[in-house]
């Protein structure tokens, strides 16, 4: 049990540093948002997250949203997606399924009916393929609503979307024309 809650504040803090905050623990990202797994480590561990590289296999592998994926060399790691700091994943652009979905709570309604969905401080917007994930999402703030966007419609007017590595559909803005209650 122990060893379960230092993995969860350990991928919390990866979280934090590989999404957002690299230079708090003095980490350089490369430009696709790679960290050395090495130097992560040795610098996580100086902030109280002690880790080998099988904890940090094991908290990749068992993270729920596989928010990390590990390079194929075994020696990088990055956040699949959520950054707010500027990174190319390179993804492609993809057809989307026809309808993807969003969760939000009620006090963010008014907004997103005059201004859409934006991707505030990340750089997208998250979209779920289901709604129980958007609900999910949607819960970690209060009691959720979900939003079903017209993903088919939006990409036939030109919308580019991209699914991260863990499965999670990106794109740039949702316009309020697209949205359904």
């Amino acid at each position: 049990m122990e060893k379960d809650v230092s993995l969860t504040q350990a991928s919390r803090f990866l979280s934090l540093v590989l999404r957002h905050e690299p230079q708090r623990i003095g980490l350089q990202l490369d430009t696709q948002g790679w960290a050395d797994i090495a130097d992560l480590l040795q610098r996580i561990a100086l902030h109280g997250h002690a880790l080998d590289r099988a904890d940090l296999q094991r908290l990749v592998q068992s993270n729920d949203k596989q928010r990390f994926a590990i390079s194929e060399d075994g020696l990088r790691i990055r956040a699949s997606q959520g950054h707010s700091i500027a990174v190319d994943l390179g993804l492609q652009p993809l057809e989307p399924p026809a309808w993807l979905y969003h969760g939000t709570v009620p006090r963010f309604l008014e907004a997103i009916s005059t201004q859409g969905l934006r991707p505030g401080e990340r750089q997208h917007v998250h979209l779920s393929l289901d709604r129980q994930t958007a609900r999910e999402v949607g819960a970690r703030r209060g009691a959720p609503v979900i939003l079903s966007v017209d993903a088919g419609r939006m990409h036939a007017d030109g919308h580019r979307f991209y699914r991260s590595a863990n499965g999670v559909w990106l794109t740039d803005h949702v316009p309020p024309k697209y949205i359904a209650g």
